[in-house]
């Protein structure tokens, strides 16, 4: 199961600024656990998308709304979620490939290059 968030900024832009390090060390922490395949802003930057995976066998409304709560952003007050499940029907089978060699990648040993 896949799912797709939208977030809206809430307060402007020179707000939001200041907190984009610590939202997107939080993505990277999603990132390295499986959860966050893909994510950006839009343009215009009025907000941004997260395109995410559900786990095998976790509570979907759970895993959604605790990736919302552990956004800074969230707790800042800064954007709002909307949290959409969702299944696609054309593509999965390249989407699930995909996220199968990211998975892979990052289970490999670094070479301590950056």
């Amino acid at each position: 199961m896949y799912a797709i968030a939208i977030l809206r900024y809430r307060k402007p832009l020179e707000e939001v600024l200041p907190l984009v390090d610590a939202h997107r060390a939080y993505l990277r922490e999603l990132q390295a656990r499986g959860i966050l395949i893909a994510s950006g802003p839009f343009e215009p930057r009025s907000g941004g998308a997260l395109l995410l995976r559900i786990p095998e066998g976790a509570d979907v409304a759970k895993t959604l709304d605790a990736v919302r709560d552990g956004d800074p952003f969230t707790h800042a007050g800064t954007a709002q979620y909307e949290l959409l499940p969702w299944a696609p029907a054309i593509g999965k089978e390249a989407l699930d490939g995909m996220v199968s060699g990211t998975k892979k990648r990052s289970e490999a040993p670094s070479s301590g290059a950056v």
